[in-house]
């Protein structure tokens, strides 16, 4: 339990009042409205430190929330670089198989023209 100075210093600024009051209580003897205030203090103290240590667990795992998330992106991140790299390197793939296609073509047009201007002039020979 992490307490501070000042929660340290209030129980123990209590706690002979508190034993002063259970001994009253164990002999069957009346609480005073002051004993029940004691008693009423020091269960609030007891109910803060307790909402301390929930805080001290939500803080925690709020935290652990958080590194997890922050390696969860850095787990995204990597995959989306792997995506891009092979995204481009398809890209540069559809790129040559495109530029391959268009020399390919273009020498059949050059081909098929010369054929015809050739076939023209002979043509015109007879």
């Amino acid at each position: 339990m992490d307490k501070t100075k000042v929660d340290d210093m209030l129980i123990s600024m209590i706690t002979p009042k508190v034993k002063e009051i259970e001994e009253k209580f164990g002999n069957n003897q009346p609480l005073t409205q002051e004993d029940i205030n004691t008693l009423l203090l020091k269960s609030q103290y007891n109910h803060i430190n307790h909402l301390d240590l929930k805080l001290n667990e939500v803080t925690a795992d709020v935290a652990s929330l958080k590194n997890n998330f922050k390696m969860l992106e850095q787990k995204v991140e990597q995959q989306f670089e792997i995506f891009e790299r092979r995204f481009e390197t398809f890209e540069n793939k559809i790129e040559v198989t495109i530029q391959k296609a268009l020399n390919k073509n273009m020498m059949l047009l050059i081909l098929a023209m010369g054929f015809f201007v050739t076939l023209s002039k002979v043509i015109d020979k007879f």
